[in-house]
């Protein structure tokens, strides 16, 4: 949340509560207030979603002692009006300056120049870790001009984590989806988060802030989101490839032949399929993947030769002729030889 905010946005209003509110009065307002205007009792209506981020919003701060009460330092300041005048010895220690600052940090308001702030009091000095990072904060002077530093020990937003189910083509194009997160502090949100193309199965995938809102000054958190791609029955997403084993007759293995496959997209694409490929061998389709930020991926398609199961009268012979043809050629001949090199011995 930026410093700005907590100027512009009265939290005890939100909830409905006095500044003197005490803890327990804050949270039986909040869950009041939650209850009402929660999104799975107001389904689609936009107000009262944004009425419910208000409301968990003002609970975060208020319900947080430590930021409670640097909201309460910095609503004082913006109630005060405070005016900055040159007049009388010190200049910023003029009555005005003075008088507000004494609120601020517990000096007795209205004493004028009485007022002194010296350099290394604890808790209200010119030099501590209050002064600097509410005043600094207003006029932006640390980290350069319009720079916001956060308080000393300001906390990043936790992260919130969610799991997705997705079919196999959100998983290739990307989707944008809308989660419901368990949120300890809060309940259940509804958030929107944007899943890219190409993720696979149990992949996390971080949405940056999107989780819950940190200290003045601090980022919020993120999203994790745990992904689980329901299986297609034909194709397998890796990364930006898709895979696909399609079948082939042994002749064609044999003697090469172009065949059509199936792709992502309900189309048909040509494959050559080259002489002597071997079952299992992939063939590349290029840009025929997913589409991610860094590439587009290819289809990958792994040759599988079919077996017949039955063989008429006619094929029986052929293929009769064809293994007294070839018999003298062993295909694990190979393998052995591998085994011999290896100093495993002749298996055969």
């Amino acid at each position: 949340m930026a410093g700005q905010d907590w100027f512009e946005k009265d939290f005890y209003a939100v909830l409905g509560v006095p500044p003197d509110a005490s803890a327990d009065a804050v949270k039986k307002a909040y869950r009041k207030l939650a209850r009402t205007n929660h999104p799975d009792a107001n389904p689609n209506d936009p107000a009262a979603e944004r009425r419910f981020k208000e409301i968990g919003e003002a609970y975060a701060v208020l319900s947080d002692p430590e930021q409670r009460q640097q909201y309460d330092a910095i609503r004082a300041m913006a109630r005060g009006g405070p005016r900055f005048t040159a007049g009388g010895p010190g200049g910023a220690g003029a009555a005005g300056f003075e008088d507000l600052l004494g609120g601020l940090f517990g000096q007795q308001a209205g004493r004028g120049r009485e007022t002194r702030f010296g350099y290394g009091v604890p808790g209200g000095g010119a030099g501590s870790p209050i002064f600097e990072d509410l005043l600094g904060g207003m006029f932006n002077e640390p980290g350069g001009p319009g720079a916001y530093r956060a308080p000393r020990g300001a906390r990043r937003g936790a992260d919130l984590t969610a799991t997705a189910q997705l079919t196999f083509h959100q998983a290739l194009e990307g989707a944008l989806l809308n989660l419901r997160v368990e949120d300890p502090r809060t309940g259940t949100r509804s958030i929107t988060a944007r899943i890219p193309a190409g993720v696979r199965d149990g992949q996390k995938v971080r949405v940056p802030g999107k989780g819950r809102p940190g200290d003045l000054g601090a980022g919020d958190g993120d999203l994790v989101v745990t992904v689980q791609v329901a299986p297609h029955p034909v194709f397998t997403l890796e990364g930006a490839d898709v895979r696909v084993t399609v079948p082939v007759t042994f002749p064609e293995a044999v003697q090469g032949a172009d065949i059509e496959v199936p792709t992502p997209d309900g189309s048909r694409v040509k494959v050559r399929v080259p002489p002597g490929t071997p079952s299992g061998r992939t063939l590349r389709v290029r840009g025929r993947g997913a589409r991610t930020p860094k590439r587009t991926g290819d289809l990958l398609v792994q040759v599988q030769v079919a077996v017949p199961r039955k063989l008429d009268a006619a094929a029986r012979e052929a293929l009769e002729a064809f293994w007294s043809a070839t018999k003298d050629e062993d295909p694990r001949e190979d393998l052995f030889a591998k085994l011999r090199e290896a100093g495993a011995g002749d298996a055969g």
